[in-house]
């Protein structure tokens, strides 16, 4: 019986722990979301284009990430050979030319949905909401630093 009820917290802990990381990132994309209508002030019209366009870059974006971040991680530099290091360069560079791809169609899908300036805005909007999310996380860091 202690079994079972050990392991049932152990579960229910595990899921809200995942329960917490997903509100944590739907609140960053919601935070972004806002960011970004307002910045571009896109019409009723173009953010029924626009959205969608975007959505579909970001997840794209997110799987590619996800894939490099992973083949990163199943590198040992430690005990690579050289041949499998070459094989790792190739990947990092067949990374970085899908994302070059990947950004490059966006703006040519954009274009068909908002002006180019608004493009532009996009990208200018985009830094200034990472150097938002960075600034925030060293605050959190010294804030958790001074704690201990």
């Amino acid at each position: 019986m202690k079994k079972i009820v050990i392991t049932l917290l152990f579960v229910a802990l595990t899921l809200s722990s995942f329960a917490q990381k997903k509100e944590r990132k739907d609140r960053i994309k919601a935070l972004k979301v806002a960011l970004i209508t307002e910045k571009l002030e896109l019409s009723e019209a173009e953010a029924q284009r626009f959205w969608p366009i975007y959505n579909a870059y970001e997840k794209e974006a997110e799987m590619l990430r996800i894939n490099a971040r992973q083949k990163r991680r199943d590198l040992d530099i430690n005990t690579i050979t050289e041949s499998e290091a070459k094989s790792a360069l190739n990947d990092f560079l067949a990374f970085e030319n899908e994302e070059q791809l990947l950004k490059s169609d966006l703006v040519k899908s954009l274009l068909t949905a908002i002006p180019a300036k608004k493009i532009i805005l996009l990208k200018f909007v985009e830094e200034q909401f990472k150097r938002k999310m960075i600034e925030e996380l060293k605050k959190r860091r010294e804030k958790k630093g001074t704690r201990n």
